[in-house]
């Protein structure tokens, strides 16, 4: 099979609301387009399921009382993309060259169906040949003992199992590299690093019953629709008993606005749509320090007239505002106080609980209305509407996404989160809890079991006794790291246990160029993608199984895990026959190259391989508190808990309490050259017919576009005053950094409800403007939501 004619593009059609027939018909011509329309809907029955797989989509929880059908329309399409019946065999590998796979689109290259034998890159031809495991194995062994360990790197995707991430973490340390990127590096990283900071919790605290006990949800940068369709079903229940769902989100997202429940037949037939959003804030690129900054002010201020020790401050002896601009205040406290309220902010929380309140209430007084309103887009009324809302709510959970996470300040965007949770307590109480909804499954996961470049987060004593070795202590290469030891040519190794690195990472064009100077490139995989087809002199394409795939070993067919976005931990079970009959398990690939590699260590690779339940022991040995007998309730309905302090009221933080963390500015600070009337905040997003790098398909019916991806949503407004017009093409320039020109080419205008002076365009075609140092200085998270950018008109012919 060749590359696919591209469909002309049709854009501007009116989107529907999230699920309904859209998603029905969506769901079933996936399952036709791969050959699967019997096994697929056979196997979806499973998906999420007591006994059956988790879904290898997104990280939402897995419920202890299912749906009938526990999958979401992306969930399928991922079941369908995993188990489809074309084949990327030797035969295939043997009609290209891989530098006519260059060529080809993302989705080209993944739907050319499972890969079915580990492959070893030809120079004389260009082409993948066929190995043998044990000649990869033990090649891949040379190659790293004849390097140091400081220069080998070993990623991994957020598809890995509990067990596999294990076994990859130790294979890594007793080989001596703590170099761990993963792609947590690149989407929640903000969150590992704010949320302990704030509240000692490496992971959000909510839990799945607390949208059974909030009364109000504040749903922050994060496309429901897109990115977690399954958490519509627990939206929605909450707003048939009333919740109020504010909603702060840059572009209007049928998502978020309107859903329609694909497995309810009446209202698929019948009821209107449920709105999701109460109320809809269009919040600035950017601009979300400033909105949460103003809602806290709201309340603050409100809170001071009530406050007998600081009534003083807004009013004179009358009870009448000395300051005008205080007289919304004053107002707000009088309705508060008409409720039978006697404050605003919970205090004996504030008193017991936190640290730092002071300095944080003072920012927030400080801060003037009118910046708050410039850089937010909001009003000073729609943050004090929010704010009067929150006031009257008793149990308020705060849900983000990576709209908050992936910016240059990211780590001060979940600080305010916090920072807002905490003025009313609402942290640790049934319905109050901050939920960080991560992307991949067990994203979250991987980093509990030790995939992580900073060795103070794992237990290397454990590791020490239990494998009799020193593991290593110095502190290891996140995701920007290793793109820059890649660039500055000191990496010789990459190894990648999933995921399409090369896609997913900045400065697309200098990362390739230096990714074919690499000595060793070695990658896991399911399917063919662009990281595969650009390599280092020695590359190796290792074909793994499927989690829906039934994985046998010695002992019997096997079970893998994985962690949830609201930290539980599942079992799950393949229900598939295998692709190939070549094809080994991820654990089986790691104990094969760690055997080949390593010299020391007194690890069990091969017994592991041949029954899980022994490295899900080992697990439990190194982490006893968070994997209490973990094989005895690996099916556990529901999950089994992650113990998280914070959702007890215990602070694991430097001051034993929930810290306010004050951010030192409102918006990045840009060099002179990134401003001026001609310059745009460009985000990055998905649509609907993708997830992560891996596209489904041309179509994002959310956003009335088909056909194309190569498309930049602008304000109506923006398009006249740049002297554009909707349809215009344009090159896409990136607006800092000049000395280094990036540019995408041949994108389409869109004229989009999104605020003055943002645009977005999809991820990852616009990756290439984003420069390695573009990224939260702490997390060291991309800021893939938030760059300066300028267009310019183009003469290039849209790709597709």
């Amino acid at each position: 099979m060749t590359s696919r004619r591209k469909a002309a593009p049709d854009i501007g059609f009116k989107p529907g609301p999230a699920g309904g027939w859209g998603s029905a018909k969506s769901v079933g011509e996936v399952l036709l387009r791969e050959h699967v329309p019997l096994s697929g809907p056979t196997l979806l029955k499973h998906q999420n399921k007591p006994q059956g797989y988790m879904c290898v989509s997104c990280a939402w929880a897995k419920p202890a009382k299912t749906h009938p059908l526990e999958f979401c329309e992306n969930g399928a399409k991922a079941t369908a993309w995993e188990i489809t019946n074309r084949r990327a065999d030797s035969a295939f590998f043997a009609r290209h060259t891989l530098a006519e796979l260059e060529g080809w689109r993302d989705y080209d290259l993944e739907e050319q169906g499972r890969l079915t034998q580990p492959m070893r890159w030809d120079a004389a031809t260009d082409r993948y040949l066929p190995v043998s495991w044990q000649a990869a194995f033990e090649e891949i062994g040379r190659e790293l003992r004849a390097i140091a360990p400081q220069q080998a790197e070993f990623y991994t995707s957020g598809r890995a199992s509990l067990e596999a991430s294990y076994m990859y973490q130790l294979f890594a340390r007793i080989y001596g590299s703590n170099n761990l990127p993963d792609s947590s590096n690149m989407c929640h990283e903000s969150s590992s690093v704010g949320l302990p900071e704030s509240i000692g919790a490496s992971v959000g605290t909510a839990i799945l019953s607390d949208f059974q006990n909030c009364d109000c949800i504040f749903y922050m940068a994060q496309n429901v629709g897109t990115s977690s369709p399954r958490l519509l079903h627990d939206l929605q229940d909450a707003v048939d008993r009333g919740v109020k769902i504010l909603t702060f989100n840059m572009l209007r997202e049928p998502g978020l606005e309107r859903f329609v429940n694909p497995q309810s037949p009446g209202q698929m037939l019948a009821t209107p749509a449920t709105p999701i959003s109460t109320k809809y804030y269009q919040v600035k690129n950017g601009g979300d320090i400033a909105a949460l900054f103003g809602i806290c002010k709201a309340l603050i201020e409100a809170d001071d007239v009530l406050h007998a020790s600081a009534a003083s401050k807004v009013s004179g002896s009358d009870g009448q505002p000395r300051d005008p601009a205080n007289a919304a205040a004053v107002a707000f406290a009088a309705a508060i106080a008409a409720a039978d309220k006697k404050h605003v902010l919970d205090h004996d929380f504030l008193a017991e609980h936190t640290a730092g309140f002071d300095d944080f209430a003072a920012a927030a007084r400080r801060h003037e209305w009118e910046e708050l309103e410039r850089v937010s887009g909001l009003t000073r009324e729609e943050m004090m509407e929010a704010a009067a809302i929150y006031a009257d709510s008793d149990a308020v959970m705060m849900v983000y996404g990576m709209g908050l996470t992936q910016h240059v300040m990211g780590v001060e965007n979940v600080h305010m989160v916090a920072n807002l949770a905490l003025l009313r307590g609402n942290i640790g109480k049934p319905g109050a809890n901050i939920c960080a909804v991560r992307g991949h499954s067990n994203v979250q996961g991987q980093r509990t079991v030790g995939i992580t470049e900073k060795p103070g987060l794992v237990p290397l004593d454990k590791l020490a006794d239990l494998y009799q070795f020193q593991p290593p202590a110095w502190e290891g290469h996140s995701t920007v790291d290793s793109c820059k030891s890649i660039l500055a040519g000191e990496t010789k190794a990459f190894i990648s246990l999933g995921g399409n690195f090369l896609r997913a990472a900045p400065e697309t064009e200098a990362m390739e160029a230096a990714w074919r100077k690499l000595r060793l490139t070695v990658q896991i995989a399911t399917k063919l993608n662009r990281s595969h087809v650009i390599h280092g002199e020695i590359a190796f394409l290792l074909p793994c199984l499927g989690r829906i795939e039934i994985d046998d070993q010695a002992t019997g067919p096997q079970a893998v895990s994985m962690e949830s976005s609201v930290a539980h931990f599942h079992g799950s079970r393949g229900r598939a026959k295998p692709a190939s009959r070549e094809l080994l398990s991820e654990p089986a690939i790691i104990a094969g190259m760690a055997v080949a590699t390593l010299t020391r260590g007194n690890v069990p690779w091969q017994q592991w391989v041949h029954d899980y339940s022994r490295i899900r022991d080992a697990i439990e040995q190194t982490y006893p508190e968070t994997f209490r007998n973990f094989n005895e309730r690996l099916f556990k309905p529901g999950g089994i808990p992650r113990p998280l302090p914070a959702r007890e009221r215990k602070w694991v933080t430097s001051s034993g309490k929930a810290n306010f963390l004050t951010p030192d500015r409102l918006f990045p600070e840009f060099p002179p050259e990134a401003s001026g009337p001609d310059v745009l905040h460009l985000s990055t997003l998905r649509s609907n017919d993708q997830f992560n790098t891996t596209v489904y398909g041309y179509s994002d019916r959310f956003r009335g576009v088909e056909g194309t991806r190569q498309v930049l949503f602008m304000n109506v407004d923006d398009i006249a005053l740049l002297g554009f017009a909707d349809g215009d093409i344009v090159d896409i320039v990136t607006a800092i950094e000049p000395q280094t020109p990036r540019a995408v080419r041949g994108f389409r205008i869109v004229a989009y409800d999104i605020p003055h002076g943002c645009c977005a365009g999809y991820f990852p075609e616009t990756n290439p403007l984003f420069p390695l140092s573009h990224h939260s200085p702490k997390a060291k998270t991309p800021s893939y939501k938030l760059l300066p950018v300028r267009l310019t008109p183009s003469t290039t012919v849209p790709s597709n």
